[in-house]
Formats: structure tokens, sequence, C-alpha cells
């Protein structure tokens, strides 16, 4: 694979980012927490995690390396607290994902929101380093709209108002310090840089939705959603390319929100300038392919056909018939495979074994080889 193949992501078979913690990683953060090891002792721990993972990645056939989440105790909140103006503390109470109370950190605003030097320009080096002729690092990331998701839900929002009288203040200096962490990652060798976003995903479903307090105006929200990671990407550098996985929740092999993309496509699919989406499809949450007729311009979309909520093996030939059925609403050369999700949004990880995992990573593999010829 030549190195003009492998600058830019989606490839024909691909991953959300995240993989499952291993138990030394997991011991060495607790050790940490509980202050018996040092900083750079945990980061000793987390190098030689990475080290071995991306040799697994790289074992496994994959054109894209991540460092898997692993300096991170979730996908999103972790990347909110190298900003300033943003504090957290242990929850009392979690979120509930399918009536399992997920004890994340609860965030919020001390303060207006800026950003130095944000960690994660560092954590991308590293994985940077580790490219090779066939492969090319990916930075995740929580979508701008999840940044502001998490300052105006309600349990937050009186905080909030402390600092922003309004969403468009809020906005506005959300979108800056995003455009500067681009910038520095694209400085530090960045091309693909991937938004994680549950808000979608929260709009869809019904349930979702009450998260923002009783009588909001769901349309207006979904406008400055849209509004926000827009304005994030204003300014790119043009062979930067920015991406979204689009997700319902993913914490310990449940999930927070049900419903079709038909609510969200002509807001998502139509008017968010990202170059391609990844999107849930592995079990009937998902809904129907037809939403994919709102997929504009030459945007790319990637089917999470793969589920990384639990261990068994899907069919080949179900999934292959799958991508088909979505290339009636989307050509075929548009078309990409990956798992749903990450395997760990949280350290928790999800409910199956790494060699179940790297099982799952094998199978996308075959089955865009058999499909694309990748």
């Amino acid at each position: 694979m030549s190195n003009t193949k492998t600058l830019y992501t989606p490839f024909r078979a691909d991953i959300v980012g995240s993989f499952l913690r291993p138990q030394t990683l997991k011991e060495a953060r607790a050790k940490f927490e509980a202050g018996t090891i040092s900083k750079e002792e945990l980061t000793k721990v987390e190098n030689e995690a990475i080290l071995d993972l991306v040799a697994k990645q790289k074992a496994a056939g994959l054109h894209v390396i991540t460092d898997g989440e692993f300096r991170r105790a979730t996908w999103h909140l972790d990347f909110m607290w190298g900003f300033e103006g943003v504090a957290h503390q242990k929850t009392e109470t979690g979120v509930l994902f399918h009536g399992e109370p997920a004890l994340i950190d609860d965030t919020y605003l001390v303060g207006k929101i800026s950003v130095n030097h944000h960690p994660f320009v560092e954590h991308f080096q590293f994985v940077k380093a580790l490219e090779d002729e066939n492969t090319v690092a990916k930075q995740t990331i929580p979508a701008p709209a999840q940044f502001l998701q998490q300052m105006i839900l309600e349990v937050n929002l009186e905080r909030t108002r402390k600092f922003y009288p309004t969403n468009e203040e809020l906005i506005q200096d959300i979108a800056k310090g995003y455009q500067k962490v681009i910038r520095d990652l694209y400085d530090a060798g960045c091309r693909n840089i991937q938004f994680d976003d549950c808000t979608w995903g929260v709009c869809v479903g019904g349930d979702g939705c009450a998260r923002y307090g009783a009588g909001v105006d769901l349309e207006q929200v979904m406008e400055q959603l849209l509004y926000v990671n827009n304005l994030a990407i204003e300014g790119k550098p043009d062979d930067l390319v920015i991406h979204t996985h689009v997700c319902r929740g993913n914490y310990h092999s449940t999930y927070f929100s049900s419903g079709s993309y038909d609510s969200v496509a002509e807001y998502l699919f139509q008017k968010e300038n990202v170059d391609a989406y990844y999107l849930e499809y592995d079990d009937e949450r998902s809904g129907g392919f037809e939403p994919l007729q709102y997929v504009s311009g030459n945007k790319k979309v990637v089917l999470g056909l793969i589920t990384t909520k639990t261990p068994q093996l899907e069919d080949k030939e179900t999934i292959i018939k799958r991508i088909h059925e979505a290339a009636k609403y989307i050509p075929l050369d548009r078309l990409y495979l990956s798992p749903q999700c990450g395997f760990a949004s949280c350290e928790i990880g999800n409910k199956l074994t790494e060699e179940e995992q790297w099982a799952k990573i094998r199978l996308v593999n075959e089955i865009a080889k058999e499909v694309w010829n990748a």
C-alpha cells in the first residue's frame, strides 16, 4: 500500500477508535488514583500498552492506528478537562445507560472556556511517530456539539449561565477553542480527525431528549448542534479530513438511546460539513438505511455493522447482504465498514475479551476484501 493511499481515512476496513484496556493499564490507573504511583509511572505503563496495541492493529491488517484512548477515562470528558474553565468531580448518581448507571465524572463550567496547550496534541504525537508506509494515525475527539450539550444539560445549565448568558456566546468560545486544538493537531502532523458525537443519537430517542429539560425546542437544539460543529470546522486546512461518528451511547455493552436517523438526517447528513460519517447500524435500534439518501455531495459513509457490545461473531454473508442493501441509497464506492462503536468508550470496556475484540476486527477485514477487493 503506497503512501498516497494511506494518508486519509476512512479505509474500507476501519475502526471507530477505542480498544479494551489491558489489565496492566487498569491496575496502573487504579494505583495512580490511589496515590501509590506517580504520573510518570502511569505514563510509562500507558506508553507500553499503546506500543503493544499499535503493533496489534498493524498485525490485524488495519491501515489506521489509534492509541485506543488508553490515556483517557472516558471518550469525551477527558478532552473537555483539557480546557480552561472546565472542572470535574466524582459523580454520585451517574447517567443511566439502559438501566445501568455510568459512573463518569460530573463535568461543568467554572469560568470562561479557553485552551492553551491541549494534552491530546502530545498524545497524538506519540501515535504519529508509530506510523509506517502502510498506516496513518487518526485522532478521535468529542464533537463540539458534545461539549455544548454537556454544558446546557439541565443539571449544568445554572452553572453555565453564570459565565454564558446565552448559548450563542458559549458556542462561539467552544468553536474558537476547537479551532485552536484542530490547528495544533494539524501542526503536529495530524491529517485525520474524528468527531465522536452522541448528541444526534440523543435527539433521535424520546427518552434522550428529556435530558435537555421539559419544554425544550428540539429543532432549535439541532440547529445549534449543527452550528457549533460547522463553526469549529470553519477555516480548517484543505488537506485535513474531519469525520464524525454518530453514537447512541456505548457503556459496558449498554446503550443510552434508540431511534432511526430519519428525524436528524436532513440536519446531519445534508448540512454538517464533515467528510464522512461513521454510523451505528448493528441492530434494530438504528433503523433502516433509507436516511442515507440524504447524505450530500461526495461524503462517505462507514457502516458500523459489526457490534462491539457482544462477543458473538456476525455471519459474514448477512453483513455483506446488508452492505448491498445500504448501496441502494448511496453508491457502494462511497461505503466502508467498521465496528459500530469503540470497544471501550470508557475504561470499563464492553463485555467481551481482547481475543473476541480482534476476531471482530479480522471479520471487518475479511468482509472488506470480499466486497471491495480492499
